[in-house]
């Protein structure tokens, strides 16, 4: 349940209340391609299908998308890599395991 709360950027929207995240609303908890609004979400949902990160994604460190959303001004943005790195490195469930307690969707991975 709660790797069905990483959002395809790397957020985790399970700490955030109200959070719009990649499967919030979504009854299932699957990812639908016709719900999603931004570039990142309908790219990762549509080449990869169900729940997953775009840390799943074999073009993850030479995608456009990543690397202009990564590249905005603000912290949570160098986080949001930070995660998805934690992600590909040690796998989702690991890094469940440390975000479940995060007060927003980044924080602190070691």
């Amino acid at each position: 349940m709660f790797e069905n709360a990483i959002g395809c950027c790397g957020a985790y929207c399970g700490s955030c209340r109200g959070c719009p995240g990649c499967t919030a609303s979504y009854e299932t908890g699957e990812r639908v391609i016709a719900k999603a609004r931004c570039k990142m979400k309908v790219c990762c949902i549509g080449k990869l299908r169900g729940n997953c990160t775009c840390a799943d994604c074999h073009d993850f460190q030479l995608c456009n998308i990543l690397q202009d959303f990564y590249g905005k001004n603000g912290y949570k943005y160098k986080q949001y890599r930070e995660s998805l790195e934690c992600i590909l490195a040690h796998g989702s469930a690991a890094f469940v395991q440390i975000a479940k307690n995060w007060k927003r969707a980044y924080g602190r991975l070691k």
